[in-house]
């Protein structure tokens, strides 16, 4: 599986792809449950294609793991007694295959075991191992096939999967692996933790140099790392960027089979400000090397920090005449002490419900502001609704506030006529970050009673 990295979701191009064993791009996915709800279905999550570091000398390659998975797509039936076929006879000449375990090979076929089948295709995943073949020449392609089937309290009392296969590709080069640990626990602010993580070449070939990459979130300061690396503010907005690119280029060879560490270790400190932090490497061999597997070049580290932050909202008090306008701005803002972003998933960080006073229409709303009916479903009509969803933004900082000024035509003076403007996240509930939600509703009276 693929992990997007803080800056796919703030330039929506990809910058880190974090992955764990080979895992190519396209692997299969279930389908939502909600698309059908009265029934199940079993799938097979393997990688489209992977590459394999070619042997030298005749013998056989150095052993790269292949993962695969089964899963169902709907929680209501519990799906047991998982049985994962795995077919080699198309890697004759190009491949082989260590088998884990569960699995029990019979000549070119192995039937590997998976008791409980989970609902996320990775959770608990067949481990196989593979290799290219001795003497398989550069360029080889071979295939490795799969079909499953398992138990379910779905009535039939059984799922088949659709089947599927990857191909393998053997090839030739460096190949660097990141191998590194995430952080346990949860930090406080002002605290350092150590972030190592080392640089393996499986592959048959040295690299010339090392390229490393990191997008380091706001809330944590790793310093200048080294002096062969720039530092690159990213996404900034009013004066404060909410990611750091830093470019390290060294220029040790490393050999087949040996590994490349920073000159020291890297650290972390979060700042005053930190929450839920992110810090993405990726390596690439120097020079115009291309790597033979690079799914495997990226860390991904969550740093979490004990904070909170205190979102609040201000309505307005408005005065105007029957067939006058007047303009509601309203506000958000973040009193801290603690930023809050959505850099992984790029959705915002809250939404602000705006329920329209009575006798008043909307002729004017802001850009991020959308239509909604009077129970919250997306309105269609053709003229102002009787309330509105503002998206804020995917981050927002420490004593930050956004304004919403919205426009208003008084169609029949209403005395006293109240709307409400309201805080919640995107799926309707309060922030977990910001206990205090006394602050998160406020009124919009126009033309107030006496």
């Amino acid at each position: 599986m693929r992990t997007t990295s803080p800056a796919r979701a703030l330039t929506r191009a990809a910058c880190v792809a974090v992955v764990t064993g080979i895992v190519g791009a396209g692997t299969v996915l279930p389908a939502s449950a909600e698309d059908e709800p009265q029934s199940d279905q079993l799938w097979i999550s393997a990688p489209y294609e992977a590459t394999l570091p070619v042997g030298t000398g005749g013998d056989a390659g150095v052993e790269r793991p292949l993962e695969v998975g089964l899963s169902h797509d709907n929680g209501n039936f519990a799906v047991t007694d998982g049985r994962l076929t795995v077919d080699v006879s198309g890697l004759t000449g190009v491949a082989e295959v260590v088998w884990p375990d569960n699995c029990a090979p019979s000549g070119t076929r192995a039937v590997c075991a998976v008791p409980e089948v989970p609902l996320s295709g990775l959770d608990e995943p067949v481990r196989l191992q593979v290799r290219a073949a001795a003497g398989a020449a550069l360029g080889a392609t071979g295939r490795i096939a799969y079909s499953a089937r398992a138990a379910t309290t779905q009535q039939g009392g059984e799922l088949t999967a659709h089947e599927q296969e990857t191909t393998l590709r053997l090839g030739s080069g460096p190949d660097l692996v990141v191998q590194g640990t995430e952080p346990s626990g949860t930090l406080q602010p002002g605290d350092t933790v150590a972030v190592p993580f080392t640089v393996v070449n499986r592959g048959g070939e040295a690299a010339h140099g090392v390229r490393v990459t990191m997008y380091v979130t706001r809330g944590l300061d790793v310093g200048a790392v080294d002096p062969k690396c720039e530092t690159t503010p990213l996404d900034e907005q009013s004066g404060i960027s909410a990611l750091q690119r830093v470019d390290c280029l060294f220029d040790d060879v490393v050999a087949p089979g040996a590994a490349f560490a920073l000159p020291r270790t890297l650290t972390a400190t979060a700042a005053p400000y930190a929450y839920h932090e992110r810090l993405d490497i990726s390596v690439d061999p120097g020079g115009d090397a291309q790597d033979l597997e690079p799914s495997d070049n990226g860390l991904h580290t969550a740093v979490r920090v004990a904070n909170t932050s205190d979102f609040s909202v201000r309505g307005a008090h408005l005065t105007a005449a029957a067939g006058q306008t007047v303009t509601a701005d309203l506000t958000f803002r973040n009193d801290g002490p603690g930023w809050v972003a959505n850099l992984r998933s790029g959705e915002p960080v809250a939404a602000l419900h705006f329920v329209v006073p009575q006798g008043a229409t909307v002729t004017s709303a802001p850009e991020n502001c959308h239509g909604r009916t009077a129970s919250g479903d997306w309105y269609e009509g053709p003229g102002g609704a009787p309330r509105y969803q503002c998206d804020l933004p995917m981050w927002i900082g420490e004593r930050q506030q956004v304004s919403l000024p919205f426009t208003l035509r008084v169609d029949t003076v209403v005395p006293g006529a109240t709307g409400t403007v309201t805080l919640r996240d995107t799926w309707g509930e309060a922030r977990p970050n910001d206990p205090d939600a006394t602050d998160n509703t406020a009124d919009v009276v126009l033309n107030a009673a006496g």
